[in-house]
């Protein structure tokens, strides 16, 4: 299908460019052109649309989730993370059935289009029900390994990350294992060999909690950063998600080793397990991307609230306004995403990338004056000004209506029927 979009401000989120007036060419799942309407290449199209001012730029990555998880929404809140997760989350993770993952992700899925998120990395389980949800509503996802004592091999990782990254345009799967607290030292040492073999990158929980660095240093005498490098886990990079309670040494390695990271404030607040040192990171030059987690632990899948903490945190952490700039942030949920999910072809507006793209709505109230619509964005926008989604060429939402070919009323009776009937298996 072909689309044109005119009368567009836009912002390609490429380096050096800055807000301009123009339009957007869409073929199939690509991006054909952008830039100003005066030199705008003439075409015939199957639709074309009028921004009306309004601004298009790369959808937001949500970097680290565990989408299906919406079933658990609101179900054990306001309770310290070892409680929650092996007192509440875990015993209701084990009634998963292939259906309710399904299901599960399907809802995640409507609340990324409406909140503007375009690509997910998600950590979860029966990765089938998952991928088969993203490929069905049309969303892009990455699955991240996540065995772990509990469950997976580094066998079955690896048959996964072939069957995956073969599987459909929409899904590619990356290595990965819950956490250095939840996995044995042979199972690490399994993931660091398979990251080798394939010279891949490898990601993980990491430096969550306290208690988190605290057991590992007393297991191994080294943080889990330093523990896990000496394992040669990050030979080939890979990701850490929270890394809140980090070391300088930690810091460094993240650097040499070229390890994204990737933070959660939402979840960090709401489980108190801390701010992550997030201008420190930046300073150094570490690759930072932006996750929600997951909606037991947030609940909410929402970028905008986590790109206000990640700047307002800072700010705050440092006693220093000026920490953590906007556009900075605005980088992370966008380019830094796609960068810590591989996605490479998805992070800025540019002919021949694949066409991820979101237009705000700068004709509501939050967004006026049009001082600064970039810090706008970060500072005052919110999920109800996201006007169109776009993912691999196609809408998938538009002005407040989904086009995924299932309707929402279907999936939110599927996910209670879910919980309702694990609650009575409880």
């Amino acid at each position: 299908m072909k689309i044109r979009i005119y009368n567009a401000r836009i912002l390609t989120m490429e380096k050096g460019s800055g807000l301009f007036q123009g339009e957007i060419h869409i073929g199939d799942d690509r991006i054909t052109y952008v830039g100003e309407e005066k030199n705008a290449p003439k075409g015939e199209w199957d639709r074309e649309i009028d921004a009306e001012g309004n601004v298009l730029l790369p959808g937001f990555k949500n970097a680290h989730t565990h989408s299906a998880m919406t079933f658990l929404r609101s179900f054990a809140d306001d309770l310290p993370l070892q409680e929650w997760l092996y007192e509440r989350v875990f015993p209701m993770e084990a009634k998963l059935l292939p259906e309710d993952v399904y299901w599960g992700a399907l809802l995640a899925n409507l609340e990324y289009l409406s909140g503007g998120i375009t690509a997910n990395f998600d950590m979860y389980m029966k990765n089938e029900s998952n991928a088969k949800a993203s490929v069905d509503s049309g969303f892009r996802t990455v699955l991240c390994g996540s065995i772990n004592d509990f469950g997976g091999t580094v066998e079955e990782m690896e048959e996964e990350y072939r069957h995956f990254n073969d599987y459909h345009p929409l899904i590619s799967y990356q290595f990965g294992f819950h956490a250095e607290y939840t996995t044995k030292r042979e199972i690490l040492e399994g993931m660091a060999a398979l990251g080798q073999k394939y010279q891949k990158p490898v990601y993980t929980h990491n430096s969550e909690t306290e208690n988190e660095v605290a057991g590992c240093l007393e297991r191994y005498g080294r943080t889990p950063t330093a523990f896990l490098n000496e394992l040669h886990m990050f030979d080939y990079g890979g990701g850490g998600f929270h890394c809140v309670h980090m070391t300088d040494e930690d810091l460094q390695i993240c650097k040499e080793k070229e390890i994204w990271v990737v933070t959660n404030p939402s979840s960090n607040l709401k489980l108190a397990s801390g701010i992550a040192p997030i201008k420190k990171m930046l300073d150094m030059g570490i690759g930072l991307a932006i996750g929600t987690d997951g909606p037991a632990s947030n609940n909410c899948l929402d970028m905008f609230r986590e790109m206000f903490l990640v700047t307002a945190l800072q700010k705050v952490k440092e006693k220093d306004a000026s920490a953590v700039d906007a556009l900075d942030v605005l980088r992370m949920a966008t380019v830094g995403g796609a960068g810590a999910m591989g996605l490479t072809d998805c992070d800025v507006l540019a002919a021949g990338k694949k066409a991820d793209i979101i237009m705000i709505d700068l004709k509501q109230p939050n967004m006026q004056p049009l001082n600064h619509i970039a810090k706008n964005i970060v500072y005052s926008g919110s999920k109800s000004d996201v006007k169109m989604t776009m993912i691999d060429g196609r809408i998938l939402y538009e002005n407040g209506v989904y086009h995924i070919g299932i309707e929402p009323e279907e999936i939110y009776a599927k996910v209670n029927e879910s919980i309702g009937r694990m609650k009575k298996e409880h």
